[in-house]
């Protein structure tokens, strides 16, 4: 499946602009992540997990346990990748599914950053450009900043994928700031 058929499906089933925004900078931080692994041979696998990776969201956030089941079921019937879609099945940490591969463990990882970055980037002045890798570690440290980021999880980047929180921090900067103003930010 090529990247415009896996939008045409996001846009179906995602219609709020901050979740489409999400999917993309979590693909561009898989894609940053895929190189900096060199896994450049599945780079697209990766970049459609992250894409993919919520376009239930909006179906299934009043039912938290069919997050990703739903997303699954769907691109099962469209012949995606059964790698792909274990990847975007374990992401719901909910589900207790065990992270097996690299491609799993760092979408685990990475999609919960990318919300971390963005809140920060929301209270910056100068939007993205102005986050600097030191202000989301602080805030990474602040609980009731962006509350809804479990950083439980991105704090398992080490055991999971090598990377410090720093490390990955980043990685996950220089990824969105690529894409900047498709984010918005």
């Amino acid at each position: 499946m090529s990247r415009n058929q896996a939008l045409d499906i996001l846009r179906q089933y995602i219609k709020n602009e901050n979740l489409f925004r999400h999917a993309l900078a979590v693909e561009a931080v898989m894609k940053k992540l895929c190189q900096h692994f060199g896994e450049e041979k599945n780079l697209e696998k990766w970049m459609l997990a992250g894409l993919l990776h919520d376009m239930d969201w909006e179906i299934t956030k009043d039912h938290p346990e069919q997050h990703a089941q739903k997303a699954a079921e769907i691109l099962e019937k469209e012949g995606y990748d059964p790698e792909i879609i274990r990847a975007i099945k374990v992401h719901n940490h909910t589900l207790g599914l065990p992270l097996e591969t690299l491609m799993e463990k760092t979408l685990f990882c990475a999609e919960e950053l990318t919300g971390l970055i963005t809140a920060c980037a929301l209270v910056n002045p100068e939007k993205l450009s102005g986050v600097k890798i030191s202000s989301v570690l602080k805030k990474f440290k602040e609980p009731a900043f962006a509350k809804g980021v479990n950083r439980e999880i991105i704090s398992r980047s080490q055991e999971l994928i090598g990377l410090s929180v720093e490390e990955l921090v980043k990685l996950s900067v220089e990824a969105m700031m690529e894409i900047k103003d498709r984010l918005g930010l």
